[in-house]
């Protein structure tokens, strides 16, 4: 049997609110060419994420849409039933399937799903519904991945059922559906694994963080644009922040006012989190001259004052402020850069992290940097943004590997 070519099933949120079948005629063409019921199903998925982009973030939006929309077109091409028709060795076939999927339905980038021609939004033929992680050390040799060795990671497979499940649960509320047989699916799912490793920070050395920093001051010495930069990676690093919460999003952007001082003379920064939760974290007096010299750069006043409503990032280009993939970008410049600096200097070894680090490992390793520092956990977990202290004990302090580990260390071989 030959393998079906997949077809993107919804732009984005901002498209989809607006969505209107005379612009994606390919689309349209698709889902008439199928059962009767596609159309259906089709508009169920709609619904259920214009209600996700509605009450949840931009980021889980996305990772909705992409399962939702696998999860349907495996209906569609493959399995050829209707939901209410599924039952749990169903969603443990789709598991399979998502396991180790086609060749053909597998791509090596983030791509576009689809592109505005002559008027009309069709596919973009790059694009596919799963995606290889290239690691940076192969894109960067140039070495092409295998797409045959391609396997979901935990995390990954995780995503799948919850973003699955809540559409079942969606559908049932809706009363479309009346069961939800992928949440009793995953419980016998044979791809997942118990996990009871120890959990490293992915984060960077002292040494890393300090090439990184001293790159980030020694491009903006050179170049005034640079500014921008040093204050992206200090923010990030030192704030604890998500790129997300640095970022403007549909519906909240980060201005200077933002950064507020109260009456004592402290300093916070007021922050849109995950699950929609304002928090204040603490400026810390060291930032205070990071902000103050990229607020010169921008013509500001060396501090923010109430009502001031310019971007905490700019863009270069256009009003408002930068993206999350515009600041990704700008934190992998200077990472490369100081990467090549320490590489140079200390060895491939010592500076290898640095080809693999991501925004995140900046958040990672402030916090981590003032576990060390010995901050107390109740302070920094509020800063973080956590629910609870449990959380950043788990992730970043890990109490009781730490103690597993002092003790292991006293063993005898003889």
């Amino acid at each position: 049997m030959a393998i079906p070519t997949p077809t993107p099933l919804y732009p984005t949120y901002t498209e989809l609110r607006e969505f209107n079948f005379s612009d994606y005629s390919e689309l349209e063409a698709f889902l008439k060419s199928g059962e009767p019921w596609w159309l259906s199903h089709w508009s169920w998925g709609r619904e259920f994420l214009d209600y996700i982009g509605r009450n949840k973030s931009e980021h889980t939006f996305t990772r909705f849409r992409n399962e939702t929309e696998r999860f349907l077109l495996w209906i569609f091409l493959f399995k050829a039933q209707p939901m209410d028709q599924l039952r749990k060795a169903d969603i443990l076939q789709y598991a399979d399937f998502c396991w180790q999927p086609p060749v053909s339905w597998i791509c090596l980038a983030n791509y576009e799903k689809f592109q505005l021609r002559n008027g009309s939004f069709v596919q973009n033929s790059e694009w596919a519904p799963f995606k290889l992680k290239v690691p940076k050390n192969n894109a960067a040799s140039g070495q092409q991945p295998d797409k045959k060795k391609y396997r979901p990671s935990q995390q990954t497979l995780t995503a799948s059922f919850t973003a699955i499940i809540s559409f079942y649960k969606y559908l049932m509320n809706e009363e479309y559906l009346y069961g939800n047989p992928a949440q009793i699916a995953k419980i016998d799912c044979r791809h997942f694994i118990k996990d009871s490793q120890v959990k490293e920070v992915r984060r960077l050395t002292e040494a890393q963080w300090q090439y990184v920093v001293n790159v980030a001051l020694a491009q903006a010495e050179e170049d005034y644009l640079y500014e921008r930069s040093l204050f992206v990676i200090c923010a990030l690093k030192t704030l604890f922040l998500r790129v997300s919460e640095l970022s403007e999003r549909a519906n909240w952007s980060p201005v200077m006012s933002h950064f507020w001082e109260d009456s004592d003379g402290n300093w916070w920064l007021k922050v849109y989190g995950k699950g929609r939760k304002l928090r204040d974290t603490t400026v810390p007096n060291s930032f205070i001259a990071y902000l103050k010299r990229y607020r010169e750069f921008r013509g500001l006043s060396p501090l923010p004052s109430a009502g001031e409503n310019h971007p905490i990032v700019e863009k270069i280009r256009g009003q408002g402020g930068m993206t999350s993939r515009q600041l990704t970008r700008i934190v992998q410049d200077i990472f490369d850069l100081a990467y090549e600096k320490m590489r140079r200097a200390e060895g491939d070894d010592k500076a290898r992290k640095l080809k693999e680090a991501s925004t995140h490992w900046l958040r990672h390793t402030g916090a981590s940097m003032e576990i060390e520092r010995g901050r107390a956990l109740k302070d920094l977990s509020e800063d973080l943004g956590h629910s609870s202290m449990a959380t950043t004990d788990t992730v970043y302090v890990q109490t009781e590997n730490r103690v597993r580990a002092l003790s292991g260390k006293l063993r005898k071989v003889d």
